[in-house]
């Protein structure tokens, strides 16, 4: 299998978190939602990686990737926002469905809507900017 159908693969997959996500969000699981934003966020990032045949780390944060190869990347890319979403939405994961165990507080408690938006948003806006890549490469 060629790098470009794993990597669309991998878009696809973030493409049904993302849905997930935003289901989740208006349905007020939130930390479902902000576990599916991250999942979306890393599967897309994972995606942009493959298809510009840049091998990525097998862990659920890219940033190190994302900001080694920035030059593979066109300039209008954000490389260091996307950084930045990757490295805060892959601390939230374990929250997201553990809860926060040392106090004994469920995952359902552990943010608020805020927090779930913003995840969702972030993944929104990281899937639209790997959609926009593959459009690119495309041509």
């Amino acid at each position: 299998m060629r790098n470009v159908d794993v990597a669309k693969s991998l878009l696809t997959q973030s493409a049904r978190r993302l849905e997930t996500a935003k289901r989740e969000l208006n349905e007020g699981s939130l930390a479902y939602s902000i576990r599916s934003s991250q999942e979306a966020v890393e599967l897309a990032l994972k995606a942009a990686l493959r298809l510009l045949g840049i091998e990525y780390p097998k862990r659920h944060d890219v940033s190190p990737a994302l900001i080694k190869f920035r030059d593979r990347f066109p300039a209008w890319f954000p490389v260091d926002e996307m950084a930045d979403v990757s490295r805060k939405l892959a601390e939230k994961r374990e929250p997201a469905m553990y809860g926060d165990e040392l106090s004994m507080t469920p995952a359902d408690l552990v943010f608020d809507k805020s927090e779930a938006e913003e995840a969702f948003n972030s993944a929104e806006q990281a899937y639209k900017a790997v959609k926009k890549l593959f459009a690119e490469y495309s041509g």
